[in-house]
């Protein structure tokens, strides 16, 4: 290896540290992608292959996936599968320079881009506590004599080790923003949306409509107390499905806390929100949940607002929540849109 292409490879590994330092400050909404995408990158470079990519293993749904280093927006397959599958599997390093002579090769994935592999090395990357939660992948090593066990594995270590961190970073990130029990996002994860997510929506002077409604349900501690949290959890998780069920394909549902939720309706106007809320409404109320003795119906009240963009998230969910309780106050089982001085206009859904 002459000294200028030494010198050429040390400058691109020094072009994606600093990148990846640099991304340590950002707030891109791609996040741990990108960092995904530059580790990958690097790993490329460290043992000459023409591509690299990281497998996630998603164990709740026995599949492995990857959006990094090909031309598809994401490749899923079985964690039975694959050379993948097979690394995590046997808990080791797998190198093969034949990889259509193996039998666990899975050719769908060169099917699918059009992509020929000559050479494969799948190294399994674990979390702190030793449970193997990926791989780190490369594909085609440049030059005739295949991949190396010991001195590429030698060579790609650190990448696949910082590949290992980022994914259970990532792991806990993601977990943080979502309710165990609904399996919505949770408060943090709705604020890590409107930062994110919609703030091409919230500028101001966009003309585009925003709509929010918070819910909740009605009488939800006398329930608590009369058939216990239990019961209270499975009406609670019932509301949530219903919710997610009517959310148009743009909307979010969020679990606010307790037994109160938003709705996040993007590009929405007020009264499809409107109607969106009502849709919600008459279900939860002809709904049931099994308990042990007779079936529990619950109710829940409503309240609608378009989005301010001129004020804050705070200011704008308290208008909402100022809606949702001149609801209740008026009766519970309905929603409004207003305050109580034009209560009789707003609340149009009755008991």
């Amino acid at each position: 290896m002459d000294m200028d292409y030494q010198i050429e490879i040390l400058n691109e590994i020094y072009d994606i540290g600093e990148k990846l330092y640099a991304n340590m400050g950002s707030r891109s909404e791609e996040g741990h992608g990108s960092v995904f995408n530059l580790l990958t990158d690097l790993g490329r470079i460290l043992v000459g292959a023409d591509r690299a990519s990281f497998w996630k293993w998603d164990k709740a749904n026995h599949q492995l996936w990857t959006t990094s280093a090909t031309k598809v927006d994401k490749i899923v397959i079985p964690d039975d599968s694959g050379l993948v599958g097979k690394a995590l599997k046997e808990k080791r390093v797998i190198v093969t320079n034949d990889p259509y002579s193996e039998p666990e090769f899975n050719s769908d994935v060169d099917k699918q881009t059009g992509y020929i592999t000559f050479s494969v090395l799948v190294m399994p990357v674990a979390d702190i506590n030793g449970e193997y939660i990926g791989a780190f992948q490369i594909i085609n090593k440049l030059g005739e004599d295949g991949f190396d066990e010991v001195e590429d594995v030698k060579k790609l270590s650190l990448a696949a080790f910082a590949c290992g961190i980022t994914l259970e970073s990532e792991t806990f990130f993601t977990d943080s923003q979502y309710d165990t029990l609904t399996g919505l996002k949770n408060r943090k994860g709705l604020y890590h949306d409107f930062m994110h997510k919609y703030a091409e929506y919230l500028q101001v002077g966009m003309k585009s409509p925003f709509a929010v409604f918070i819910c909740d349900i009605d009488r939800f501690k006398r329930i608590n107390d009369n058939y216990g949290h239990n019961i209270g959890d499975l009406i609670i998780k019932n509301v949530a499905g219903i919710l997610s069920k009517h959310c148009p394909e743009h909307a979010t549902a969020y679990r606010w806390g307790g037994d109160e939720f938003v709705v996040v309706m993007p590009g929405t106007e007020l009264e499809e929100c409107k109607r969106i809320a009502e849709e919600v409404r008459v279900e939860v109320k002809d709904s049931q949940v099994k308990a042990s003795v007779l079936p529990i119906k619950a109710t829940m009240s409503f309240g609608c607002s378009l989005y301010d963009r001129a004020k804050s998230i705070e200011e704008n969910f308290a208008q909402a929540d100022d809606n949702l309780y001149t609801a209740k106050d008026n009766g519970k089982i309905r929603f409004t849109d207003k305050l109580k001085s034009g209560i009789k206009q707003a609340c149009d859904a009755v008991r």
